[in-house]
């Protein structure tokens, strides 16, 4: 075996915690090549880049379950393309649904940030006072478009 690490020699190697390392142990991700005289797991090379090829498609967001996935396909003999593809435009698909959430939820709190700006006169909180109120930006909270905010003129 060329270069081997510890386990935590390794996890410093990928810049991961030790604790990631062995959670992808006890998920069948990786596995030790080998142990030493005195029982620890020995990883080479190949697992480090293993270890990296995780870490990499988790930050690109990739579940676990497709991190398996894209193992598999990565060590088997055939070109996937198709199997990956689809992969990743389902996790594009939850992107796309995520910022579309996101930009929801930016919209809700610049309206609450303007009836606060408003309200702040009053000595009231108009957010607080509206949040058990449906509003017309698809959830509870107040309405700054349709409600007439305290101290607001005529």
């Amino acid at each position: 075996m060329g270069n081997s690490y510890t386990i935590g020699q390794l996890a410093n190697a990928a810049d991961v915690p030790t604790s990631s390392v062995r959670f992808y142990e006890r998920r069948g991700l990786l596995i030790p090549d080998e142990r030493s005289r005195g029982n620890y797991r020995l990883y080479g090379e190949a697992a480090l880049e293993r270890l990296r090829f995780i870490k990499a498609a988790q930050s690109a967001g990739f579940t676990l379950k497709d991190v398996d996935l894209l193992l598999e396909f990565r060590d088997g003999d055939a070109a996937p393309c198709r199997e990956v593809q689809g992969l990743i435009g389902a996790r594009l698909a939850k992107v796309d649904e995520e910022i579309e959430h996101l930009q929801h939820v930016r919209n809700v709190l610049g309206g609450w940030m303007r009836v606060c700006h408003k309200a702040a006169k009053t000595g009231r909180c108009g957010v607080l006072d509206g949040l058990d109120r449906p509003c017309a930006c698809g959830g509870n909270g107040p309405d700054s478009t349709n409600r007439k905010e305290p101290g607001d003129s005529a």
